[in-house]
């Protein structure tokens, strides 16, 4: 059963610049109100795309370094990353159906 994976400063490399696979990351914190309404959401993705799709969090107060390289001013930003480059993003609370429509074209048939 997928879920999504803790992203960090540390593993960032590994884990999303480095995968064979597209890769969503949400870039939260744990006082951002509609980051926890979302939440759910990238946990039903991690679940639906598993083996698909890595799905990982990435929470800025942690790991500042990383959203500071990839601009990350508001929250929660969600990015979508394929061969270690954005493919797409979204800004902002959104439902499942937006994110899985930005994450499908991305995912080998």
């Amino acid at each position: 059963m997928g879920k999504p994976i803790e992203i960090t400063d540390t593993n960032f490399q590994e884990v999303v610049l480095n995968s064979d696979k597209p890769v969503l990351v949400d870039f939260w914190a744990a006082w951002c109100g509609p980051c926890r309404a979302i939440a759910p959401i990238v946990s039903e993705l991690a679940e639906d795309y598993d083996g698909k799709a890595v799905i990982g969090k990435l929470d800025v107060e942690a790991s500042r370094e990383t959203a500071m390289t990839y601009g990350v001013t508001n929250i929660p930003t969600l990015l979508i990353f394929k061969d270690g480059k954005i493919v797409d993003r979204h800004i902002g609370l959104t439902g499942k159906s937006v994110l899985a429509k930005k994450l499908e074209p991305h995912i080998a048939a």
